[in-house]
């Protein structure tokens, strides 16, 4: 099987807001990584509005609907983020109005830099489970993003209606980082909570920190149905450009295929 490359633009919006205008375009970003053969879109507005932006994500829909119908607009966010006075609709109210393919639920809050653990379930089904169930109606697929250490409750995700999960590869890429004594037991997380998921019926995506110098033993261990990636793919762009850096992703990822 191949993993899919979705491109998250949020670090593209986060130079863009740094001064008045539009530049960098976001939709001309979509458009080179579509281009150069990404799989899909990822953006994760917040009420503060730090990055993307709700119009930039009507934008986006608009876009990939157009000139894209074959790709995929993955929504991240909180479910219980409501709209605000700075003109935030709220996120399930985002997810209404566009119908992604994906909505990825993440319980982040405005006051962490970014997104650094999943849910805790059962503990927290009772807050998702209405949302889920609306998501559903509105024909969305939905992952969960969860930590590497949570395969004790995988079923409870499958059971508050998850399609998939997106396991949580910051402590994977810290790993990588340290060296081979830390990275095999990280690998040997991810890969149980894989195979956890797996056997519950669910999907499995991964996202956070991943990037051209780690992916491949992430994916090696157990191939994902789909990688998010931003940050270190937007940096990676200011050496190689944005259409080469997606190209090098592509070939990590179709470089052999991996059996689960």
């Amino acid at each position: 099987m191949t993993t899919n490359l979705s491109v998250n633009l949020n670090k593209v919006a986060l130079l863009r807001n740094a001064r008045d205008g539009d530049t960098p375009s976001i939709e001309l970003a979509a458009r080179l990584v579509l281009d150069a053969g990404a799989a899909g879109i990822t953006a994760h507005p917040r009420p503060d509005m730090r990055h993307i932006r709700p119009d930039d994500v009507f934008r986006l829909a608009d876009l990939i609907a157009k000139d894209y119908p074959d790709r995929e607009f993955n929504i991240e966010g909180n479910p219980k983020a409501g709209s605000n006075r700075e003109g935030y609709p709220g996120f399930m109210e985002i997810i209404r109005q566009v119908r992604p393919t994906q909505a990825t639920l993440v319980p982040d809050s405005e006051e962490q830099l970014t997104s650094d653990h999943g849910w805790h379930l059962p503990r927290q089904s009772d807050e998702i489970c209405e949302h889920m169930r609306r998501l559903k109606d509105w024909g969305v697929r939905v992952s969960l993003f969860m930590d590497v250490d949570s395969r004790h409750v995988i079923k409870d995700a499958s059971a508050v209606g998850a399609d998939r999960i997106e396991i949580y590869t910051g402590p994977f890429a810290a790993a990588h980082q340290k060296g081979a004594h830390a990275l095999e037991g990280a690998v040997q997380a991810y890969e149980r909570i894989s195979r956890a998921a797996e056997d519950a019926g669910l999907g499995v995506n991964a996202g956070h920190d991943l990037s051209l110098e780690n992916l491949e033993c992430l994916i090696t261990a157990y191939p994902p149905l789909e990688v998010s990636i931003g940050h270190a793919l937007t940096a990676e762009a200011l050496q190689y450009g944005l259409p080469e850096t997606v190209r090098r992703y592509l070939q990590i990822l179709n470089s052999s295929r991996h059996i689960k």
